[in-house]
């Protein structure tokens, strides 16, 4: 603080406040400006103190109840109190050292009661004790103190390490119980859809084969009306004949088949004929019963 001091008068700057003396003996405060003193009576400016807020960062080392050592950085903001002055110039000669000596002896009584992760979820509570403690002590010596923020909280490199890992190894776990639903409801959904794409299958063949045996009849009763002396029989040999003969033809034309040998011969297209008749019967007679 830049002050002028003369044998018979002496200036005080803004934001500070002047500590006046006679004979050694503390006189008065002086506020801010300029200011005359009888120097024949022994009056004179002792020193200056500033009352703007200082700022005081305290790095403390302790231990947590689950025996864990971490680093607290707290920062105190304190001022003087103009009209305690003097107990402020007088009384303290190192008001940063007592300031921190305080708040280790705070921070090392409360801490150790805490594990880690209450430190971490508290650390309000603690800069709320520290505060407490400081304004009660500071305030009997002149000193009122604004603010104490917690900065930081810093444990060990190895368990920093320790905690990373923890909680990396607690989201994969998640992660892979997420990727397990998804999978099993990706399987889940597979097994309904090929379910259901099974029946509308099954449903499919069956009407495509009532619609091949109704065809079949329809063909059957109109060539037994329109051809006079013809039996069902009859008309059911030729209807085989000429899809057997159908179904080979769609065989030579296919590009994708391969050699594919069977049986051909007027008997065994009568065996087939007698097959399928025999089957449309059996289908007949079970839709009756």
């Amino acid at each position: 603080m830049a002050n002028s001091f003369f044998f018979l008068c002496g200036c005080v700057d803004q934001a500070s406040v002047g500590v006046i003396e006679r004979w050694g003996r503390f006189e008065r405060l002086a506020q801010p400006g300029f200011h005359f003193f009888n120097c024949f009576v022994g009056q004179c400016l002792a020193g200056v103190l500033s009352t703007r807020i200082h700022s005081l960062d305290v790095r403390c080392e302790t231990k947590t109840k689950d025996n864990v050592f971490v680093h607290l950085v707290c920062s105190i903001q304190y001022r003087v109190v103009k009209e305690n002055a003097d107990d402020a110039f007088y009384e303290l000669a190192n008001p940063r050292e007592q300031i921190q000596a305080y708040v280790f002896d705070v921070v090392r009584a409360l801490v150790p009661r805490m594990t880690l992760d209450d430190l971490f979820e508290q650390k309000s509570e603690v800069a709320k004790a520290v505060l407490e403690e400081l304004e009660k002590v500071m305030g009997t010596y002149g000193y009122s103190i604004e603010h104490i923020l917690m900065v930081d909280i810093i444990p060990d490199d190895t368990v920093r390490k320790a905690m990373n890992e923890i909680n990396a190894a607690q989201r994969l776990q998640l992660a892979s119980v997420y990727k397990g639903e998804a999978e099993k409801v990706f399987l889940v959904k597979k097994a309904e859809a090929e379910a259901e794409a099974k029946y509308l299958g099954g449903v499919g063949v069956a009407r495509q084969r009532q619609a091949i045996t109704d065809g079949l009849r329809e063909n059957i009763l109109e060539f037994s009306h329109k051809v006079e002396g013809t039996s069902a029989k009859e008309v059911m040999d030729l209807i085989m004949i000429t899809q057997y003969f159908d179904t080979i033809k769609d065989l030579g034309n296919s590009s994708k088949n391969t050699t594919i040998f069977i049986p051909h011969g007027p008997g065994h297209v009568r065996d087939i004929s007698d097959q399928i008749r025999n089957g449309m019967m059996e289908a007949s007679s079970a839709q009756i019963d």
